[in-house]
């Protein structure tokens, strides 16, 4: 049995870029946990979509055995953390699995957005912050001025900050006796019932759901029959242990330690994020607080281009599902479209991972249509309708109000860019809440904004507007009501379900006449006239016209009467006014993914 004294439990925070998963790295490289032909980067980021982009998409929890200078072999669990906004509450489960955070800055960058929401969030998890600046070796990095940053934003000495460089080792051997002598250890009773919190979980082929916990009180055993709070599902434990680069087996789990429990639960969904795993024989026993049912914030239709793959987008989908507990994806079919599914994700990375593993994983060829928001809709008969789908909106006769998600959003940035932010804000419906000074040179300016103005571009705007200085963050606010309608395109007269939009009544105008002039560009030319337009129920408020494909056929004519000439051009007019009637449209990829990457005006 473990001693509780010499357990160390603790989680790396940092904004994306600042070095997090390079610092892991380091950490293990310097305790032995891996050997020299085991390491390599990134080692703790598994996905090639992790090593790619450089961030951490899935946590992951590590064990490392480190001697101290007091002469004592304390045990020491790095609970990883995602690095992205979208997966903010995956990040709050795992701080909650740990007694301290190492709060990582970038000495080139300074403090930005993440730093500050992760570092509020850990200190309202009551956690232990050892803030440390990272990349000291770097020719631009500003360490006084960083330093004096850390210094405002938490209140602390200098002494109290730690410089290292992850790249080349240098300050982390000070770290780990950092993390020894300032983390607190766990105060679990042993003796009590079982509570463990599920931080992660992934699935094993072979085995099902394999859980990540943080064993709070008592003890969890092979044989053991448990109780999953959220479900009340009662599953029997195969097998438990600790987490290396892989999984090593041990006979139980005790009070304080970080491990894996294996117990034939066949899906990701039965093992929630943040659930609580009790003994069923104690049934009475209180679950852990902030246990939260992940919501999807954002959904678009995805489709196979040809139909005949609809059951291997199916198929792709709930193995997908196997391993993101977050996915969620239900049958919906288009006019324009045929069969597909209505997916929701949590942001907009999270979309484009799950696009990604689609095509790579999957090999499959698709076509996802414009995201949208959920709204909620009061009908006048006061009944409550959630649209995640524009096609759904109620007839406008029924509709007393339509509330949208607003977000409270952080944007840290040098005082230069104070007027281009306050500007692109206002722009997108922000209301201004606080300008907070964290140094001479960098603010923290809140604002309140729809969740709908931030999809569609806002983040590329913001980093052009700042020349990549600024960074943002988001938290869920509440539903408002809003002066929303339905903007519908029309394609030769027939309506493209998968193209409508909700948009804000002052600017449907602007977004119509934007869309339909994008579109112009997008749609190849046909042999017939193709009519774009957007409207409002039965009201046009923008037309574009793509001009059609002309053979010439008076080329034939050399001279003689010029009737000659109109009785063919006006031939080739009947010809192309029956090709219109009969004519389809075919809407490229690009068309559906046009209004992303468009100015909402």
């Amino acid at each position: 049995m473990t001693d509780q004294k010499r357990i160390r439990n603790f989680s790396v925070i940092a904004h994306i870029d600042h070095g997090k998963s390079t610092l892991a790295d380091r950490l293990l490289e310097f305790t032995g946990t891996l050997s020299s032909n085991e390491m390599q980067d990134q080692v703790l980021d598994s996905m090639e979509l992790e090593r790619e982009r450089g961030i951490t998409i899935k946590m992951h929890a590590i064990r490392m055995e480190y001697g101290a200078e007091d002469g004592e072999t304390y045990i020491l669990n790095l609970i990883d953390t995602p690095g992205h906004v979208d997966f903010s509450y995956e990040v709050s489960r795992s701080l909650a699995a740990c007694e301290g955070a190492i709060l990582v800055v970038d000495a080139a960058q300074g403090v930005e957005a993440q730093t500050v929401s992760n570092l509020y969030q850990a200190i309202s998890a009551d956690l232990e912050i050892i803030p440390v600046i990272n990349k000291i070796d770097l020719p631009s990095a500003q360490i006084p001025l960083v330093t004096q940053e850390i210094r405002d934003l938490l209140g602390i000495e200098e002494k109290d900050i730690l410089q290292v460089s992850a790249k080349t080792g240098q300050g982390i051997r000070e770290l780990l006796e950092a993390i020894v002598s300032r983390v607190p250890e766990p105060k679990g009773d042993p003796d009590a019932p079982l509570r463990a919190l599920i931080f992660d979980s992934v699935y094993d082929s072979y085995r099902g759901a394999v859980v990540y916990v943080r064993v709070v009180d008592g003890a969890i055993y092979p044989g053991q029959k448990v109780r999953l709070a959220a479900t009340n599902a009662v599953h029997e434990v195969d097998e438990v242990g600790f987490l290396r680069l892989g999984r090593v087996a041990r006979n139980s789990l005790q009070a304080g330690e970080v491990g894996f429990v294996v117990a034939s639960i066949k899906t990701i969904s039965e093992a929630r994020v943040g659930d609580t795993i009790l003994d069923n024989s104690a049934p009475a026993v209180v679950p852990l607080k902030g246990y939260q049912e992940v919501k999807p914030m954002l959904f678009a239709g995805i489709y196979p281009v040809d139909a005949e793959m609809y059951e291997d987008l199916r198929d792709s989908l709930a193995r997908l599902k196997l391993n993101d507990a977050s996915l969620v994806y239900e049958p919906e079919s288009s006019a324009a479209l045929g069969f597909g599914f209505r997916c929701g994700f949590l942001g907009l990375l999270h979309m484009e991972i799950v696009q990604e593993r689609l095509d790579r994983e999957f090999g499959l060829n698709i076509i996802t249509t414009v995201p949208n928001v959920r709204y909620r809709v009061v009908t006048t008969s006061n009944e409550v309708i959630w649209v995640d789908n524009p096609s759904k909106l109620p007839d406008p006769a029924r509709i007393e109000r339509v509330e949208e998600p607003f977000l409270l959003t952080q944007i840290v940035t040098p005082t230069d860019y104070i007027g281009p932010i306050m500007k692109l804000a206002t722009e997108r419906r922000g209301v201004y809440e606080t300008t907070e000074y964290l140094s001479p040179k960098t603010v923290d300016m809140r604002f309140q904004m729809p969740l709908s103005e931030i999809v569609f571009d806002f983040y590329d705007k913001l980093k052009s507007q700042t020349r990549g200085y600024a960074s943002f963050d988001y938290e869920f606010a509440e539903y408002r009501p809003s002066k929303l309608v339905k903007l519908d395109i029309l394609i030769n007269g027939n309506p493209v379900d998968a193209l409508s939009v909700i948009v804000h009544a002052d600017k449907a105008f602007a977004w119509g006449r934007n869309f339909c002039l994008k579109l112009k560009h997008l749609i190849p030319r046909q042999l017939f006239e193709v009519v774009i337009q957007g409207a409002i129920g039965s009201r046009v408020i923008a037309r574009e016209v793509v001009r059609p494909l002309r053979k010439d056929v008076t080329a034939k004519c050399y001279g003689g009467d010029i009737t000659r000439k109109r009785k063919l051009l006006e031939k080739q007019r009947e010809g192309k006014k029956r090709m219109k009637q009969v004519g389809s449209v075919e809407i490229p990829q690009e068309a559906f993914l046009a209004v992303l990457q468009m100015d909402p005006g």
